[in-house]
């Protein structure tokens, strides 16, 4: 297994053409070692969320090389990177983004039934367990209060057991208490699959609980510290 789990280098992207276009990505270059946890600050508008979203293949770079784990993404057709993405990542978002009209369970095991996966319920039950919501399993996310919803998020993420986990911004809609516990469970379960976790974050705090914290400004890594 190679040591880098992501590569980025020299990656441009801008997004919006004429005279809305903007250019996010001015030449990033960042790498992430296999079971590091890193996170990523930088104002808003700095171009750390969209680095993830080209990590992850949601966005295409206009130029530059995107290594995860050992693939060049830049070389894959989008059911190609489709069928990457559910095989490797597992990704987390701001505002959880559950399918609305499924139960906890149906969320969690859409990845694994994706996948063809013949114990696709059993074992989405199994992580929700994991994460606290044994008894929430039949409920819809409307029925969820925030905290529980990142949870079901955080389980549909790490179901498939991905080498490589991104979280946008995962206790951004969360108040301080839930937050922090939704951090604890993040950390805990990647460490548990033993995953690499990209985090993109607004929270020194948060951010302070990674290995390393890399500082993005207009396009760029500005800096890298070690809390």
């Amino acid at each position: 297994m190679s040591d880098t789990a992501i590569r980025l280098d020299d990656v441009h992207l801008t997004l919006g053409s004429g005279t809305a276009a903007v250019e996010v990505l001015r030449g990033l270059s960042l790498a992430v070692r296999t079971g590091e946890k890193v996170g990523v600050v930088g104002a808003s508008g700095s171009g750390k969320s969209t680095a993830l979203m080209v990590t992850t293949g949601l966005e295409r770079a206009d130029r530059g090389r995107v290594e995860v784990a050992g693939t060049d993404l830049g070389r894959l057709d989008e059911d190609a990177l489709a069928l990457f993405r559910g095989r490797t990542v597992g990704i987390v978002f701001q505002a959880f983004h559950l399918v609305s009209d499924m139960t906890a369970i149906e969320n969690v095991a859409t990845p694994l039934e994706l996948l063809g996966a013949p114990d696709a319920f059993a074992r989405a039950r199994a992580e929700l367990e994991a994460v606290g919501l044994g008894a929430r399993l039949d409920h819809y996310p409307v029925q969820l209060s925030g905290g529980e919803q990142q949870r079901v998020a955080i389980a549909r993420a790490l179901v498939h057991r991905p080498a490589i986990v991104v979280a946008d911004e995962p206790t951004g809609n969360l108040d301080e208490t839930t937050g922090a516990a939704i951090a604890d469970l993040l950390f805990g379960r990647v460490d548990e699959v033993g995953a690499t976790l990209m985090l993109v974050t607004h929270d020194a705090d948060l951010a302070a609980r990674c290995d390393r914290v890399i500082h993005v400004r207009a396009g760029r890594v500005n800096e890298e510290t070690t809390p």
